[in-house]
């Protein structure tokens, strides 16, 4: 996605430290779209928001009448100490269950609305499939998840980012902390991963990110 801020207002250097950085850029995004609409018709939701906090996000939501949660699940998941040891080819144990308490146990509350964004391309390959189970057992049925997914690991395109929401059908990226990206999904790969969840509406792009809100 760093090519596609570069065309629009020259390279950025990367975030070097856990926050956001250079200009926040416009791309429309079809996903967003349709969530929007929801949010706007349906006051009193609950919305959890992946990411470093947001004001815009925050502020923009807030307004419509809803609650926000916030989890860095990407910052918590590469930064934290959650190694609990070594298999027998020497591949690192994670404590995932502790890591789900840290950032996803919000005392049995449940969410209408999560902007997952690019976290699932970004997370070690352990901890992808038990987020998305936690995010199904933290979810009212019906609830929908807005995820976004690299659809290829190299080019400047796939530098992390942050997306803030607007009030039209694009939303605003911004460079955040550095974290290399892990994996790129096909379609097939994200219905695996979301298998048992009721919906599947897909939307595409042309920025090699492709846009999926799934329902619970």
């Amino acid at each position: 996605m760093l090519r596609w801020l570069d065309k629009r207002h020259g390279r950025e250097s990367a975030a070097p430290i856990r926050g956001v950085t250079g200009p926040k850029v416009g791309r429309h995004s079809g996903g967003w779209a349709a969530l929007r609409k929801r949010l706007e018709a349906e006051p009193g939701l609950r919305v959890l928001d992946t990411g470093y906090t947001s004001p815009a996000n925050i502020n923009y939501l807030t307004s419509l009448g809803h609650s926000i949660y916030m989890a860095d699940l990407v910052h918590d998941a590469c930064t934290g100490d959650w190694k609990s040891g070594t298999d027998e080819d020497g591949k690192p144990i994670y404590d995932i269950e502790s890591y789900l308490n840290a950032t996803l146990d919000f005392s049995e509350k449940k969410f209408d609305i999560v902007l997952l964004w690019t976290t699932l391309d970004y997370l070690p390959e352990a901890f992808v499939a038990p987020v998305v189970q936690r995010l199904a057992d933290v979810m009212n049925p019906g609830g929908a998840v807005l995820a976004f997914f690299h659809t290829r690991t190299q080019g400047e395109e796939t530098v992390h980012c942050r997306f803030h929401v607007t009030p039209t059908d694009d939303v605003e990226v911004q460079l955040s902390e550095q974290f290399p990206i892990q994996r790129a999904f096909t379609n097939r790969s994200i219905e695996r991963l979301f298998a048992g969840w009721s919906g599947h509406r897909q939307f595409l792009a042309k920025d090699s990110v492709s846009e999926v809100i799934m329902t619970r």
